[in-house]
């Protein structure tokens, strides 16, 4: 695909990912999961306040939270009630109203409530920081951390007619499951990555095989297993982030 085609593209998915944000509007407490979608990499931020400074302190303290990965756009900032044409601003923008000392009119509530925009508003600069912080926090991927939960030496193989390789382990630490993800380690090198396919205690299948406990393990797709090596099992766990983690923009 030439370069020119790959642009255009690019900036018709960007197109309709903005129509399907503005089609069905958007809360402070929705960006993170728009994010995990691949929609949403800003929040964007339409402020009103009532004087000049308090518009200012609450659109700098909230930039100051941006990151590299994550990061507040202030699309319009102003002095005054929260109206009909900040409403209109926000559904254009896919974003949030933050008012500070200020009330949306009547109008403006009604027509927020019929296009989707939300409407926050405070008295207290913090509080507004806190929210703003929880909904980037909330846009940032997850830590994957991964965790070992048991080990097991191969003691013994067993060729099993249509089944295949069956390895005769040692349940040497934590909790052998099935199902669990696995890799097989071979002189301290993986040389595989699996899932269980069976496990067995004696002839009977079972769930779970503890430390300490005698067990034979299929692996699926795989049959390559020899003596001596060792079948880790472990898990991935997401780790919410805090912005203190993340690196900030400058």
């Amino acid at each position: 695909m030439r370069a020119s085609e790959i642009a255009s593209t690019r900036q018709r998915l960007e197109r309709e990912k903005l129509l399907r944000i503005k089609d069905r509007g958007i809360r402070l407490g929705d960006f993170s999961q728009i994010l995990s979608a691949g929609e949403v990499s800003t929040l964007p931020l339409i402020i009103k306040g009532d004087v000049d400074g308090s518009v200012q302190a609450v659109s700098d303290t909230l930039q100051r939270l941006s990151t590299a990965e994550v990061r507040v756009e202030i699309v319009h900032r102003a002095v005054g009630a929260i109206n009909e044409e900040d409403v209109l601003l926000a559904r254009t923008a896919g974003g949030v109203i933050i008012g500070f000392r200020v009330r949306p009119n009547i109008n403006a509530r009604q027509l927020a409530e019929r296009e989707g925009v939300d409407i926050q508003v405070y008295d207290v600069i913090y509080d507004a920081e806190n929210d703003v912080r929880a909904a980037l926090e909330g846009m940032l991927a997850p830590e994957r951390l991964e965790k070992v939960v048991a080990s097991a030496e191969v003691r013994e193989t067993f060729k099993v007619t249509r089944v295949g390789t069956i390895a005769g382990c040692y349940v040497s630490e934590g909790v052998v499951e099935h199902p669990s993800t696995v890799r097989l380690i071979r002189d301290g090198v993986v040389v595989y990555t699996g899932e269980i396919s069976s496990l067995k205690r004696f002839k009977d299948d079972v769930k779970l095989v503890r430390n300490g406990l005698e067990c034979g393990i299929g692996i699926a797709n795989y049959n390559d297993v020899k003596v001596g090596d060792v079948i880790e099992c472990f898990v991935v766990e997401e780790v919410a982030r805090t912005l203190a983690g993340s690196a900030h923009a400058r």
